[in-house]
């Protein structure tokens, strides 16, 4: 389980086995790179434990800890959770600040606690039976167990509307991740084994009740707090650097490590050849503002080369494209550093998604009678040539008045969807026995969406923010970034996702979020305003841009042929889980540029490539199997 993961930690491995566990770990070293081999635990050696990530307040907590006359063996961070473990059990992990999996085994209770940090920035996948409970940081750890890979049919369904498996899901029936700010506890109960789930930590409970507060007040505590995070992320023995996007989050962690007199900055950015996809200008401008030592790179992927290096790393089918940036970077920063700093977390806190602007004119615009704005608006608009330019006008307004009339929740994950409801049934077809499925399933994403719109609090931007903060935040973009990071052996850290940061990001009014200025709205209003005077202006009024890759042109042109020899019907009908005929439709009507189906293709392409990289690959593998037989679907209860 630890082989098919070294590039995870290739500089150390390490493992204990007793009669009832067995624990391994692929380390890479930045914490007392010498002195920090793991498993590491208490004084007498009954609780050992080992944690991929980073605890950021672990010198407080040792310090504390030691004032209670615990002994120490090393300057790791991992070793104060084995010694608070010993103060406080289980309710340990409330007092952990930072991003981690553990595993803890406690001998004397016959115990085996397995936590994740508050947000999902490190993965942790678990498989349990009757016989044995598998864990590990990647689904291959599993695989590589012996898990069954079974695809669940709900999760293939979740991947297919929105570019990923939300947890606690997998797409493996047999396995799930732990959801973030959650640990499981497996220990004796009487004659039985006794498997639970506790959530330690939520969002929920956190928005703001009228503080009287001045938008220079609220200002200037999240100066404080982000310049804080940004130093407490900054521990580290080896080399650190930053991804610099050329947007406003990365933009502000090279500015406050600027303050903290961090020298050399070490960014760096990936750019393309298309103009309108490249960002090295607006990345360049920063770098030069705070004296960077800057990386950059122009490339051009190499698709068939590359897509299916990226589905082994995912495990899981993946289809957000700004992958292939991020292993760029990824490969790019390694050369140089051992860890960087990234801007994820900032949009889903401080509320910087176009979405958000759209459901503010969907309230609008709904106001039309339905004749007008579903019939004739909507006929004209859908009548718009198709581009496949960035972010073109014609494919925002046929995705707005498309979703303008539904309910806040819905018309959210109307924005998010890969495929939507249609082009699903369709490819579904009676394949598999996934035609019998099809409607429940369609069904259950928007149930889920509109579960955690219930969930939270606050007003209707607040909900938006939390589904985004439970669901695409961990799903795509930290999965994303841990993936393609630790593929080159890199570890990415996220200040925008301090837990202060994030707290008192939901305290602060969402007028000072998403701000109305006349008939405009500008996202990440307050957080504009604190870096105001730090970066340079075209930074300050930037529009979200990101690592985004030219997708509709390229499957329209030099990926036409890849495209359709991996969606020809004869694989597709071999795979068996869509209708061909289907898939060759969608090909057809995005190369004659009759749509734009970029997402949905892309999305099909992604899971062709892993159904043959990891699943049929995995099932060769298990005794009795025969390559290239049939995969078996289940569906989770």
């Amino acid at each position: 389980m630890c082989d098919v993961m070294v590039h995870r930690g290739p500089d150390d491995f390490g493992g204990l086995a007793h009669d009832e566990v067995a624990l391994g770990m692929r380390r890479l070293s930045i914490v007392d790179v010498a002195g920090g081999h793991q498993p590491l635990g208490n004084e007498d050696g009954t609780v050992q434990v080992v944690c991929n990530g980073e605890i950021y307040n672990s010198a407080s907590l040792r310090a504390a800890l030691q004032a209670r006359g615990h002994q120490f063996r090393s300057r790791s961070d991992v070793e104060v959770i084995a010694h608070l473990y010993e103060e406080h059990g289980v309710d340990a992990v409330r007092q952990l600040e930072g991003m981690f999996a553990f595993a803890l085994w406690d001998a004397r209770r016959h115990r085996l606690v397995l936590g994740r940090d508050r947000f999902g920035i490190k993965p942790l996948y678990v498989a349990a039976d009757a016989r044995r409970i598998l864990f590990g940081s990647e689904a291959k750890c599993l695989l590589a167990g012996g898990l069954d890979p079974a695809i669940d049919l709900q999760a293939l369904h979740d991947y297919l509307s929105l570019g990923y498996v939300p947890d606690p899901s997998s797409i493996f029936a047999g396995a799930r991740q732990l959801p973030a700010a959650h640990v499981l506890v497996a220990e004796p109960d009487d004659a039985y084994g006794r498997v639970h789930e506790q959530r330690y930590w939520t969002l929920r409970g956190h928005v703001g009740r009228d503080e009287r507060r001045s938008e220079a007040e609220w200002r200037d505590e999240l100066v404080g707090t982000l310049r804080g995070a940004v130093e407490s992320h900054l521990m580290s023995d080896v080399p650190l650097g930053v991804f610099l996007s050329g947007g406003l989050d990365s933009g502000s962690i090279v500015a406050f490590m600027h303050e903290l007199g961090v020298h050399p900055i070490r960014t760096f950015t990936i750019g393309f050849e298309e103009s309108s996809y490249s960002e090295l200008h607006l990345a360049r401008k920063v770098a030069e503002r705070f004296g960077t030592e800057h990386h950059e790179l122009v490339v051009r992927p190499d698709a068939t080369t590359l897509l299916p290096r990226l589905v082994r790393h995912f495990d899981e089918p993946f289809a957000d494209s700004t992958a292939v940036p991020t292993w760029y970077v990824s490969e790019l920063a390694r050369q140089h550093v051992t860890v960087v700093l990234t801007g994820e977390g900032g949009d889903e806190a401080f509320g910087g998604y176009e979405t958000y602007r759209a459901r503010r004119f969907a309230a609008l615009y709904s106001r039309l009678p339905r004749v007008l704005g579903a019939g004739l608006v909507s006929r004209a608009v859908q009548s718009l040539p198709v581009s496949h330019a960035r972010a073109s006008f014609d494919s925002k307004a046929k995705k707005f008045v498309s979703g303008a009339y539904l309910p806040p929740a819905a018309g959210h994950l109307w924005w998010m969807s890969m495929l939507h409801d249609d082009v699903k049934a369709a490819l579904y077809g009676d394949n598999n026995g996934t035609g019998a499925s099809s409607q429940k399933a369609l069904a259950a994403t928007v149930r889920l969406y509109e579960a955690l719109y219930r969930e939270s609090d606050g007003d209707d931007l607040d909900r938006l923010q939390y589904i985004d903060t439970m669901l695409y935040l961990p799903g795509d973009l930290l999965t994303k970034t841990d993936r393609m990071s630790m593929a080159h052996s890199l570890e990415a850290r996220v200040p925008f996702l301090d837990r202060a940061v994030v707290e008192l990001a939901r305290r602060i009014p969402s007028s000072l979020r998403l701000h109305r200025r006349g008939t405009r709205y500008v996202t990440k209003y307050i957080l504009r305003r604190a870096m105001t005077g730090r970066l340079p202006e075209e930074i300050l009024h930037q529009r979200k841009l990101g690592f985004n890759l030219p997708i509709a042109g390229w499957l329209a042109g030099e990926l036409r042929d890849f495209a359709r020899d991996l969606l020809a019907p004869d694989r597709i009908r071999r795979q068996g889980l869509f209708d061909p005929r289907t898939v060759e439709r969608l090909l057809a009507e995005h190369v004659e540029r009759r749509q734009d189906h970029s997402r949905a293709l892309w999305a099909l392409l992604l899971l062709v490539l892993w159904h043959d990289e990891v699943l049929a690959a995995s099932r060769a593998t298990r005794p009795g199997s025969a390559a290239g037989s049939a995969v078996s679907m289940e569906k989770s209860t």
